[in-house]
């Protein structure tokens, strides 16, 4: 109940140190209640419902990193607390949510790694929220114009449909672009960045989420840092579970001074793994570029489906599980968050993925 309360906590923190405020949208998704309330009629009894719309976002690689592509619902399994759901929508990479029984019946194709015939069109990252969260903090003096390029590299990469935001943090958080599809704002907002004082990536991060809890749709956060947090104050297992219940995947890119700091190596490792992203520790400028280039490979190979939980009293932590089914995909390895925390009905918080 203590961390259950702490959540909504924090939420309300970030109002109070500075957040801009977005319209929302009217999609629940990831865990967020959404009311469906029938509005009373003299003589007839009225019903008062809460519908949870789980998003799940799934990658599927073999022990060399290929992805898996051209599987169908029929192929995962997926339980909460143990007890079975049935999907209720299905995508796969940048193919548009459908009814499950309509994805599950098109293009029969047959499961295959990247190249061959099961795999998919490579418009990379179509149709997500990409928010990059840039550390400008005075760990990265050296290698800051270094860090600008691969961003700006980064950034045009992504597909002409993708809307991106671009952040940068020291002690506070900048917003040099806020959510949009016109890449030269966001090149703009890059190059406008100067180096700054102490670090407080976690307390960027909230923000960040809650920006992103905005909007409706599938949302990414990757963050370049260079160094240990020495100024926030909220934790990284509190923004952990708070990604893991908006549903929205993490993932860093770390220099080597993180690298050599095992305290930060272990809180990117296990933050990104929570979430569902990874993380990715960058020695030079060609391993940064190769960095971004597999968060856009990866992204862009998700499975994303959604699911109306079961019947659960547990108003806590709610354990998330996706499996493969058949002989033939038992090699493969499946990542995915690793559950969720509900909001209750009454929930001033975001109407978007939790």
């Amino acid at each position: 109940m203590a961390k259950h309360c702490l959540l909504f906590f924090l939420i309300a923190w970030a109002n109070l140190i500075g957040s801009s405020t977005q319209s929302s949208s009217a999609v629940a998704a990831a865990g967020q209640p959404a009311n469906a309330a029938q509005e009373p009629q003299q003589g007839k009894s009225v019903f008062r419902v809460d519908v949870d719309l789980v998003q799940v976002n799934v990658a599927v690689t073999d022990g060399h990193g290929h992805y898996l592509t051209g599987l169908r619902p029929s192929n995962f399994v997926v339980s909460e607390d143990g007890i079975a759901e049935k999907i209720a929508t299905f995508a796969e990479g940048n193919e548009p949510q459908v009814m499950a029984d309509v994805a599950q019946g098109s293009e029969n194709r047959n499961p295959g790694s990247e190249g061959t015939p099961g795999s998919v069109a490579s418009s990379i990252l179509s149709g997500a929220n990409v928010f990059i969260l840039f550390d400008t903090s005075n760990y990265m003096y050296r290698g800051f114009a270094i860090a600008q390029d691969a961003i700006a590299d980064f950034v045009r990469s992504l597909d002409s449909p993708e809307r991106v935001a671009f952040y940068a943090y020291s002690r506070d958080l900048y917003r040099g672009a806020s959510l949009t599809a016109d890449r030269s704002q966001v090149l703009r907002g890059v190059r406008s960045t100067v180096a700054g004082d102490e670090p407080a990536l976690y307390n960027a991060l909230l923000l960040t989420l809650k920006d992103a809890a905005q909007v409706s749709g599938r949302k990414v956060i990757v963050v370049f840092s260079n160094g240990p947090d020495r100024a926030s104050m909220v934790t990284p297992e509190d923004i952990g579970e708070l990604a893991q219940s908006q549903g929205i995947p993490i993932y860093v890119i770390s220099t080597r001074e993180a690298k050599q700091d095992p305290v930060s190596t272990t809180v990117f490792q296990r933050m990104s793994a929570a979430t569902g992203g990874e993380a990715f520790f960058a020695k030079s400028w060609r391993d940064q570029q190769r960095a971004f280039a597999a968060i856009r490979r990866d992204v862009g190979h998700l499975y994303t489906f959604t699911y109306y939980p079961q019947p659960n009293s547990n108003r806590g932590w709610r354990t998330i599980k996706v499996k493969l089914v058949g002989e033939a995909t038992k090699k493969y390895h499946v990542r995915t968050r690793s559950g969720y925390r509900p909001r209750p009905a009454h929930d001033p918080g975001s109407a978007t993925n939790q």
